[in-house]
């Protein structure tokens, strides 16, 4: 359990940090609207960009993982925007929730859990995962256009996904970066670098805006919240392991891997999507809360049951 905390506790600390800033005035009311808007279209796109750039094709084949992890994500997607849909009848905020309930936050708590979990055969699946939760991004962002566009006609509203999803820096920015990869080119030193100060500044400032967030008060929302969250924490994991295991037989090691990274918390992908699109982003914020401190013990849980096997 000490190093679930070591892992969970920066990304717990941050969104204290920001929600205290708020509370004392030490950030003023627009400060989570600049933070947003510098992390969607600077930061997070050069940090996947740099992360999608490093990666090789080669490690990221492992048809049987990717299919247990995907479509574990893809169940729980599907099960929580369908609730969500009869509840209000509206696309893009269901889509919203399904992508919050499926969003495991891969990169920074994934790699280094299940280095430590796993060894260093546990980073493969954590990379593959990453770019897997960039697919959910990608089919959530297509459903949310479809959902704004809904009054519009058929060919007018392909034509607006297309536009929106070749526009998108948070989904150009991975694409960008695979392309680069398969190039076998090397960046120029200086320029690789100032991606990698922007890259450093999207997890923090992300985490710190929604602090600044969870100021606001909504008991629906918070509501709605604990249902997304035990579904991220416990639905996917246990569909996960039962897909990964007694229907596809994996091996033990990715077995292990593919729980692990489906139990993960909800990583702050869904809330700047939110942001990117100007939609109320108090109850992403929640869930992004609720699940990083109950991962704390639903992975706990699992390492410990894990290592006794």
């Amino acid at each position: 359990m000490f190093y679930v905390f070591n892992v969970v506790f920066p990304v717990f600390a941050l969104i204290l940090i920001g929600y205290v800033c708020g509370r004392t005035g030490k950030l003023g009311e627009s400060a989570s609207t600049e933070l947003n808007r510098f992390v969607v279209w600077l930061a997070l796109p050069a940090q996947l960009f740099h992360f999608a750039s490093s990666s090789s094709w080669q490690t990221l084949w492992q048809p049987g993982f990717i299919a247990a992890f995907f479509l574990s994500c893809l169940a729980v997607f599907i099960l929580v925007l369908v609730l969500s849909w009869v509840r209000n009848r509206d696309l893009a905020a269901a889509s919203f929730s399904g992508l919050s309930a499926s969003y495991s936050n891969t990169g920074y708590m994934g790699i280094p859990l299940c280095v430590l979990a796993l060894g260093q055969d546990g980073l493969a699946p954590a990379i593959i995962s990453t770019f897997i939760v960039f697919v959910m991004f990608a089919l959530a962002t297509v459903l949310i256009e479809i959902g704004i566009l809904s009054h519009k006609k058929s060919h007018e509203i392909f034509w607006s996904v297309i536009k929106s999803l070749c526009t998108n820096p948070l989904l150009i920015a991975p694409v960008a970066g695979l392309l680069w990869a398969s190039t076998d080119l090397v960046l120029y030193d200086p320029l690789a670098q100032v991606i990698a100060f922007l890259a450093a500044a999207a997890t923090p400032c992300a985490l710190v805006s929604i602090g600044l967030f969870l100021m606001q008060k909504e008991r629906f929302a918070s509501q709605q919240a604990w249902g997304i969250s035990i579904a991220k924490l416990i639905i996917q994991p246990v569909l996960a392991w039962f897909i990964a295991g007694p229907i596809l037989n994996l091996p033990e090691l990715s077995v292990s891997a593919v729980v692990i990274l489906a139990a993960l918390p909800t990583g702050t992908g869904p809330f700047m999507l939110a942001q990117y699109y100007q939609r109320d982003g108090r109850m992403i914020s929640r869930v992004v809360l609720l699940t990083t401190i109950g991962s704390l013990l639903t992975l706990s849980l699992f390492l410990w049951w894990n290592k006794g096997i």
